[in-house]
């Protein structure tokens, strides 16, 4: 879903810079994905999917650190530690809540 998503503001973007139809037609543009973004189903699927996307990879560390213990590099762990706190702060990159 992600990659389909960039995908399809690549396309966007790309359109946006390669036209020739001038400012009215970036302002409208512009105005549509504003109020696609600001669509409460859009924001919900939005959240939801970061959320998933927190679970799974929660899970993904718990097992790869089952299995491999104490045999990472200190400055690997240092680094995953200082990765998990910084996404302890209620929102992530995206904007979306962890909620």
């Amino acid at each position: 879903m992600r990659y389909r998503l960039t995908f399809v503001a690549g396309l966007a973007l790309g359109y946006v810079l390669g036209t020739r139809a001038g400012r009215e037609r970036y302002e409208q543009l512009r105005k549509s994905v504003r109020q696609i973004s600001q669509n409460p189903a859009v924001r919900n699927a939005a959240e939801s999917a970061a959320l998933e996307g927190r679970q799974l990879a929660g899970r993904a560390f718990h097992a790869v650190s089952d299995k491999i213990g104490d045999r990472v590099p200190e400055s690997v762990a240092e680094r995953v530690r200082s990765l998990r706190e910084r996404g302890t702060n209620g929102e992530d990159d995206w904007g979306t809540s962890n909620t």
